[in-house]
């Protein structure tokens, strides 16, 4: 399965699953990417950490090791 981390520049994709346990996969699915959610990666900082994404209408910033925990399709 493909994960976030994965994704390339300004390509869009569907969250399928949240990997992760306990207060990580609550803190992500508070930031809005929960199972089902269109996600369009704007752009990857120089050295590839963190991410920014456009999701449900708003920016969002996350580190590679949370992005690695969610797989996409």
């Amino acid at each position: 399965m493909r994960t976030l981390k994965d994704v390339n520049v300004k390509e869009t994709v569907t969250v399928e699953k949240i990997n992760g346990t306990g207060a990580i996969k609550r803190r992500i699915m508070d930031m809005g990417l929960t199972r089902g959610t269109v996600v369009y990666v704007r752009k990857v900082a120089p050295l590839g950490d963190p991410i920014e994404l456009t999701v449900r209408g708003y920016e969002l910033s996350i580190r590679k090791a949370d992005a690695e925990m969610i797989d996409v399709k």
